[in-house]
């Protein structure tokens, strides 16, 4: 079980599979998840060829349960000792939700040579919180619960938010699967509490504006305007705005976690883009570009 230790004395999880010298994809997942939330992408990407590696964040999944630390700034740093630890050249980075944004401020702080590319999936970028500023945000009382829930009782919310929006098995029509609820559930209560509730502000409350506006090489936005937990309108929209090289694939009736439920589309867009295509709408002038429904069995 391959672990690294920072200079804090954190013990870092990550999964490497694949050839050496195969271009790297790096993973990072959502809250309060683990690495093992990309178990789809990891398996279809190493048969593409790929170098896979993925890691359980500080506080998260099998990584040390540290009470100190929970910060995007702490994320990044983790990230960038890991990456130095394997020497890793030309990285793509792909992140969901949280890890969206640990991906951007990562590649935004990230020495030249280290990233090609980047996929930023629901992600949080620019920001979620509602502010004088960014008033479409979510109120601070939407964390505010999260919070109160994790501290309260979270092997409950951890349940109501699998079997409920994260997935949009909430949605009319939408079969829950019994599999992903208890996977994600499994994942969740593996971390560390105080870590998890640390969290809610980092996802909440970090702004990335500056870092986007950072950003050089090219980056796919994934979102859907159903996503329940990262709203589209004051998401991707606006990040790809502010990115120098983005285009965004929007979706209509995907849910919040879609590599796992729509894993097909997903892995296709992600492909497509790594290959140079052009999978999106580019930049922030041309019109939003909605796939057509994807009907769930």
């Amino acid at each position: 079980m391959p672990t690294f230790k920072t200079r804090d004395g954190t013990e870092i999880f990550y999964k490497d599979w694949g050839a050496r010298d195969a271009q790297v994809i790096f993973f990072h997942h959502g809250w309060p998840l683990s690495s093992d939330d990309w178990d789809n992408q990891l398996m279809f990407f190493l048969g593409q060829g790929y170098r896979v590696i993925a890691h359980d964040r500080r506080g998260h999944g099998r990584s040390t349960q540290t009470d100190t630390g929970n910060d995007m700034d702490t994320y990044a740093a983790d990230v960038t000792e890991l990456t130095d630890h394997l020497d890793l050249q030309n990285a793509i980075h792909i992140g969901h939700s949280t890890g969206g944004g640990e991906v951007t401020r990562y590649v935004a702080r990230a020495r030249p040579g280290r990233v090609s590319k980047a996929v930023l999936i629901s992600a949080i970028p620019p920001l979620m919180l509602k502010t004088e500023a960014n008033p479409g945000g979510t109120p601070i009382e939407a964390f505010d619960a999260y919070r109160a829930g994790v501290a309260g009782n979270r092997a409950q919310i951890y349940l109501d938010v699998a079997s409920g929006p994260f997935y949009g098995f909430n949605r009319t029509g939408v079969l829950p699967q019994e599999g992903v609820i208890r996977n994600w559930w499994r994942q969740g209560m593996m971390g560390g509490i105080k870590a998890h509730y640390d969290c809610i502000k980092v996802f909440s409350e970090t702004d990335l504006t500056e870092d986007l506006k950072q950003i050089d090489v090219p980056v796919l936005l994934i979102h859907s305007e159903d996503d329940q937990i990262v709203p589209y309108a004051d998401s991707a929209p606006l990040a790809v705005k502010l990115l120098r090289n983005g285009q965004l694939k929007t979706y209509s009736t995907l849910p919040h976690g879609c590599m796992t439920t729509h894993p097909d589309e997903i892995n296709s867009d992600i492909l497509g883009f790594l290959r140079g295509e052009q999978v999106g709408v580019p930049g922030a002038a041309a019109p939003a570009l909605v796939a057509e429904p994807i009907p769930v069995d």
